[in-house]
């Protein structure tokens, strides 16, 4: 076991810890993240116009005859969140690059919007398409995104931009310095758009359509569940780099969901990410609050029981890094094997009840530090029926982590006698 960890070690934590701070991935992990709080208020105001009541009740009645009016904060924030994003995108890579970040962003929407062709209407003149500026227009958003910046750095770089007299101040310069890049980003994407007719978010949700298709399946989630976990058991941050490349295909899948269930149709998408964030990895990756408790139950030695005390709380919120570091989990070989297997199953049990309509399917955005019972509850729109799917995967989660929490606790017991022999001799 030693081997293998040393070897995986050597080999697998270099270049994933790489991989995970790469420019364009973090750049994309950290944009998408910029707009989490526009798309939470616009999932608040989804849950309003559609409460978790009854239908006879007062609240829902009144909801009911002003959806339209509810509804229109969630169609400007969540429903185009792809703008926001972009933007954060191109931001987040032009500061890794150390070039004008605010112009990085602006250009990045820019180019984002010329791959939509507004339509003529009779009554109210040029009209843009919103089905492309929420979570299916994500792709072409990050594609755009780079391209701004690379441009807008090749033009910084090779001094490629119009100088200003060195009295002028920077915010009349600046602007000025971005004048070449916008000429030809602007122009690159109206010559495939407007001249080509080349319809980019079409031509991208084709080419995505498979990868999109696949994760909705019992092998889509497993794949990442696995990853994550088996890299987190490395100590390389396994949401970090899985998050970074699947976080665009769950976004497209929770604005679908959001705008179906907002348009009285039936969700489509059983993964978003508010699937595995709330019935697949309940106290953290790994789904160590069911490690904590396990460790509650059967642990005798006082250096496990002080990390139980140490991380209940925090992973009552999600927070399980002082767990993580503090026991390890990272490198242990006892743990690192329920660690694994733990959010699998939790994954296989939840598409399960998911897919056959025994629990409701998630569509709203919930900040991560909810107590995963009630994040679930108000992902799902208020299906009780999320909250006892969350309490079994916890509590299948604890019942496997015991033996390797006994194991562990053992060895942790033999070293505190140890050491207590040792003192007593000195």
């Amino acid at each position: 076991m030693n081997a293998i960890i040393h070897f995986l070690e050597k080999y697998l934590q270099g270049p994933m810890a790489k991989l995970s701070q790469q420019r364009h991935l973090q750049a994309i992990r950290n944009g998408v993240v910029s707009a989490l709080p526009f798309i939470i208020v616009g999932s608040i105001f989804l849950i309003i116009a559609m409460p978790p009541v009854p239908a006879t009740w007062g609240i829902a009645k009144w909801a009911a005859a002003n959806i339209t009016q509810i509804m229109i904060p969630y169609r400007l924030t969540m429903y185009i969140m792809t703008i926001y994003m972009t933007f954060g995108i191109g931001y987040n890579l032009a500061k890794s690059y150390k070039i004008d970040a605010l112009a990085a962003g602006q250009l990045s929407v820019a180019a984002f919007l010329m791959t939509i062709t507004p339509i003529a209407d009779p009554k109210l003149g040029q009209i843009l398409p919103m089905a492309n500026l929420g979570g299916q227009g994500l792709f072409m958003g990050i594609i755009t995104s780079f391209f701004a910046v690379e441009v807008l750095r090749f033009c910084k770089e090779k001094n490629f931009t119009i100088k200003m007299p060195e009295a002028a101040p920077p915010f009349v310069s600046r602007p000025f310095e971005a004048l070449i890049p916008v000429v030809i980003v602007i122009g690159v994407m109206a010559l495939i758009t407007v001249v080509f007719k080349i319809d980019l978010n079409a031509l991208m949700m084709h080419l995505f359509a498979p990868i999109i298709k696949a994760g909705n399946t019992p092998w889509g989630i497993m794949i990442p569940i696995f990853l994550n976990g088996f890299l987190w058991a490395f100590g390389v941050h396994g949401a970090a780099v899985v998050g970074a490349i699947a976080t665009p295909i769950w976004q497209v899948y929770v604005q679908e969901n959001a705008a179906a269930v907002a348009d009285g149709k039936p969700m489509p998408n059983i993964a978003p990410e508010t699937f595995y964030q709330w019935f697949v990895y309940i106290g953290g990756s790994g789904v160590t609050l069911g490690l904590l408790i396990a460790i509650f139950i059967v642990a005798k030695s006082k250096f496990a029981k002080s990390i139980a005390k140490l991380g209940f709380i925090p992973g009552l919120f999600n927070i399980n890094e002082p767990v993580m570091f503090g026991a390890p989990v990272v490198l242990n070989p006892l743990l690192i094997i329920p660690f694994i297997i733990n959010p699998m199953i939790g994954g296989l049990m939840a598409y399960g009840a998911t897919s056959l309509g025994w629990v409701g399917k998630t569509y709203v955005t919930v900040p991560w530090t909810m107590p995963a019972p009630i994040g679930a509850f108000l992902s799902t729109g208020g299906d009780w029926r999320a909250i006892i799917l969350v309490l079994v995967n916890l509590a299948i989660a604890t019942v496997i982590y015991i033996p390797f929490v006994k194991m562990w606790d053992q060895k942790l017991v033999q070293q505190e006698a140890g050491e207590d022999v040792t003192e007593e001799d000195a």
